[in-house]
């Protein structure tokens, strides 16, 4: 009898060590950066580029400190990610990713409103939401909503806040044949460091 309690105080010992080294190990790996794809916003330009090739994106170059890539994402066919930093620090700090083009505004405020539904069941209520319409008249239809859009009168954004940095969905566009849902990763530290270097120049 004894012989049983024995081993069952040993495997609950045992038990309740590997639990405690589990959680260690996983308080030292996880990073203090905010992270894309899991992928944390840190490293130079062409590391953190190598790593989202690793997770299916292309390569399509780089400039003005910004690599552009394509790929899939949050279950969108297409879209373009761009990873930027500073050109006086290699120090990558934002992911941008534009969602693709739509040319009405049913699908446009579709994807802006389904994604901002998974970031909050991710990332909890946002910190800040705006969502109207510019100008001297409130858009009747579809097709005049997306008029807003072309002529950048439609402000819709909401911005999350997370310990790790801050997300940013908005609608956006390109002149009048391109709009589209934008999404930005800015990890809190990189950007703090980046804006020290930037008014060092100041």
């Amino acid at each position: 009898m004894d012989y049983e309690k024995s081993m069952t105080m040993k495997k609950m010992m045992l038990s309740l060590v590997l639990t405690l080294l589990s959680l260690t190990l996983y308080a030292q790996t996880e990073s203090p950066h905010l992270s894309f794809k899991g992928v944390p916003i840190d490293g130079t330009l062409s590391e953190y580029v190598q790593k989202m090739k690793q997770k299916g994106f292309d390569d399509m170059g780089t400039e003005d400190g910004i690599a552009i890539l394509t790929g899939d994402f949050a279950a969108y066919k297409g879209c373009t990610i761009g990873v930027s930093t500073l050109k006086q620090k290699d120090l990558v700090s934002k992911i941008i990713v534009f969602f693709p083009d739509c040319d009405t505004w049913a699908p446009l405020s579709r994807n802006y409103f389904l994604l901002k539904e998974m970031l909050t069941e991710k990332y909890g209520e946002p910190a800040n939401v705006i969502e109207e319409f510019q100008g001297y008249s409130e858009p009747k239809d579809d097709a005049s909503r997306m008029t807003k859009v072309q002529i950048d009168q439609c402000k819709y954004i909401t911005t999350f806040k997370t310990p790790k940095g801050e997300i940013q969905l908005s609608i956006s566009h390109k002149g009048v044949m391109k709009c589209f849902v934008v999404l930005t990763y800015k990890d809190g530290i990189n950007s703090d460091i980046i804006r020290a270097k930037a008014m060092e120049d100041l």
